[in-house]
């Protein structure tokens, strides 16, 4: 529907659609003059994330993903050069944050870290340690002559929770942006990318997440032309003997990260944004603040577990 002025100019709306996924909610927005234009582009960025999710996704036995794990310790697998190039910047995050971000976390035993009503002591930390010890970037090996990924160890495995949402998210937004989108959000469960202008002029507004009331927000930052995402320890968790343990696991450890209830990264690209907030959170406050103010165009927000706010060095908080 186009909408008219007094004098038949037309008037700019944002128009959203929420759908379920990559297990995620979705939000899309675009803004435009014209409401069937507006969802006809907002499907194109949907088929796009669909894409993605059969690339990347373990729970599809054909997909590329787990036919690198089926052959982990047997084989290179070929894999198309999305896939390598993906994996590939992964294994560079992962040199840049010291392991603290590694891809090859699938290989850990979920059944030390069930995160469910039922747990109620920590595991041995000789046992957590020896459950992690598939985990290595180093282990990934990439021939980029054959456009192969093997894995080097037998029972490794690889997975993109700590860095699809990021990507795929970003992919949307070139897609949108290629059919003529020139402002608009794409939300991925909190790691969103926006560019443009809302349809008032100003930049967009967005929450950072309270990590003590997650559907509420403590701070607010304008944005335009970025990515933010946030990690916290109130998206799964659990309680013992009175203090929360995340499920973000230290991958040289095996034991939860502590000391830390969030962390939200502002770059300048989705899938940057989404791949740096686990791993700051896992190197915790000083290491990982000085390893984003080293980083252009990455800032950083971190909430500790007694509420006190961090930032690096060019945070603008309202």
């Amino acid at each position: 529907m186009i909408l008219e002025t007094e004098t038949c100019s037309t008037i700019k709306i944002a128009y959203r659609k929420v759908m379920k996924l990559m297990g995620n909610r979705f939000e899309i927005t675009v803004v435009s003059e014209d409401e069937a234009n507006a969802y006809e582009k907002i499907d194109k960025a949907i088929a796009e994330i669909s894409r993605i999710e059969k690339l990347l996704t373990t729970f599809s036995d054909d997909s590329q993903t787990n036919l690198i794990n089926r052959n982990a310790g047997i084989k290179p697998v070929k894999v198309d050069k999305e896939m390598f190039d993906i994996i590939n910047r992964s294994i560079r995050i992962s040199e840049i944050t010291q392991g603290a971000f590694d891809i090859s976390y699938g290989s850990i035993d979920k059944r030390l870290w069930n995160f469910d009503k039922n747990m109620t002591e920590l595991p041995d930390p000789v046992i957590a340690k020896k459950s992690v010890h598939l985990i290595n970037f180093k282990n990934i090996l990439l021939n980029e002559k054959k456009c192969t990924v093997y894995l080097k160890e037998k029972g490794m495995r690889i997975g993109f929770g700590g860095i699809g949402k990021g990507y795929a998210a970003e992919r949307a937004k070139i897609i949108l942006q290629q059919i003529g989108v020139e402002s608009g959000i794409v939300n991925a469960s909190g790691d969103l990318c926006a560019w443009g202008l809302q349809p008032d002029g100003e930049e967009w507004t967005i929450g950072i997440a309270d990590p003590n009331a997650a559907r509420t927000s403590f701070s607010y930052l304008s944005v335009s032309n970025a990515a933010i995402a946030t990690s916290g320890n109130y998206e799964k968790f659990i309680t013992i003997d009175g203090k929360r343990y995340s499920h973000t696991i230290d991958p040289k450890t095996g034991l939860p990260v502590t000391g830390i209830k969030s962390v939200t990264i502002i770059s300048p690209n989705a899938e940057i944004a989404d791949a740096m907030a686990t791993p700051v959170m896992i190197m915790g406050i000083k290491v990982g603040l000085d390893l984003v103010n080293q980083l252009k165009g990455i800032e950083c927000i971190i909430v500790d577990d007694n509420d006190k706010i961090y930032t690096s060095k060019n945070i603008n908080l309202h």
